[in-house]
């Protein structure tokens, strides 16, 4: 069991802009000195809540600050971009972290970046993610000349006259063929989760749902891998959870029911996008909840694992055996309203709860 981070990241929209990215640089380093396998980094052009615009830039100023954790992409939003871009910014990256790059891609779920890029249509923005997928993978693995004619992206680079002189030819990735491509799982019964298994990339579960959802997308990554005919492999799939770890039990039940706390502030913020969407349903701890008597704080408390290192190990346990087995833990970084508390929460979770969670692990696969 490996230990990750995702990093949406969710701030107050009131602090310094400055201060957020050295803050947030500042938990990766962390991470990397813990031992965390790699951090996930969320892509947004128009929040300052989630104030990345472009996740591999941020990233670029860890690499050699850092000695091993990857660098993901959580995720780059294909409809946006240009997939000749995403192709060249992501291979340049790939060499200047000699490999340490895995390329999470989806549709990109903020709606104001939908709106400002006019890609509002969600059944269109699907299949604009997977035509601008293929061609990346495309770009890779051939030579010029190419010429592409699709229903959103149609150019060519025919000219190849000057191709000696390096001039028409795409950088390829430092990883081959390339990257791991990663998809982000939210739906319930997730068609993604079918294509990454039916394609062979990374599934990611994300934490903003309750459990009860994210064990439905494994099934579906299944029945994409056999349709492929490729074995399914647990140690694949990344799960993604809010976490705190503390000394007190007490104080971390407080501390995460503060309706004016970090945690709340959180949650809400994701329930403004799920309630405009008509899906608070996947943030309820009770399905049977009305809309209206949901609060930021009854789904905090149910969707943060929170309390001592016993305590957590506990619901960490709960979760795996409700979900299913999967491979990385992927820790969710919150703003830092008390740094000294957050830093302390990484540390107890990677050298006190993850060994003991690994060892149950291990013990629960033996068995089985």
């Amino acid at each position: 069991m490996q230990l990750g981070m995702f990093m949406q990241p969710v701030h107050p929209p009131h602090r310094d802009y400055s201060q957020l990215l050295e803050e947030d640089r500042q938990a990766i380093l962390l991470a990397d000195r813990l031992g965390y396998s790699e951090c996930w980094i969320g892509e947004h052009f128009t929040a300052i809540a989630e104030p990345i615009t472009v996740p591999m830039t941020f990233c670029a100023t860890l690499i050699h600050q850092t000695r091993q954790i990857k660098f993901g992409t959580g995720v780059i939003g294909l409809p946006i971009t240009h997939p000749v871009a995403v192709a060249a910014h992501a291979a340049m990256f790939d060499h200047l972290c000699k490999g340490r790059f895995l390329m999470g891609v989806g549709p990109g779920g903020l709606s104001s970046d939908a709106e400002v890029f006019q890609t509002g249509d969600p059944a269109a923005r699907g299949r604009k993610t997977g035509e601008a997928l293929d061609i990346i993978l495309s770009l890779w693995a051939n030579e010029a000349p190419y010429e592409f004619k699709g229903e959103f992206f149609d150019f060519s680079l025919k000219d190849v006259s000057r191709v000696d002189w390096g001039v028409g030819k795409l950088v390829k990735p430092y990883q081959q063929p390339h990257p791991p491509i990663a998809m982000s799982l939210v739906t319930p019964h997730s068609f993604s989760a079918g294509v990454a298994g039916e394609r062979g990339f990374i599934p990611v579960s994300g934490n903003f749902i309750q459990p009860r959802y994210v064990a439905t997308h494994w099934p579906k990554y299944v029945e994409g891998c056999e349709r492929a005919g490729r074995r399914p492999d647990p140690s694949l799939w990344r799960v993604a959870r809010s976490i705190f770890v503390c000394d007190d039990d007490a104080f971390a039940r407080d501390y995460v029911a503060n309706p004016d706390g970090v945690m709340a502030h959180y949650f809400g913020y994701l329930m403004t996008s799920f309630r405009n969407r008509g899906a608070l349903f996947l943030v309820k701890p009770d399905e049977s909840v009305p809309d209206d008597d949901l609060t930021a704080s009854q789904v905090a408390q149910s969707m943060t694992s929170a309390g001592t290192p016993k305590r957590v190990l506990d619901q960490l346990i709960a979760l795996r055996e409700e979900v299913g087995d999967f491979g990385t833990l992927v820790s969710v970084a919150h703003d830092w309203d008390d740094p000294e508390r957050w830093q302390r929460s990484m540390r107890l979770l990677a050298e006190e709860v993850m060994p003991r969670f690994s060892q149950h692990c291990d013990a629960s696969q033996a068995a089985e």
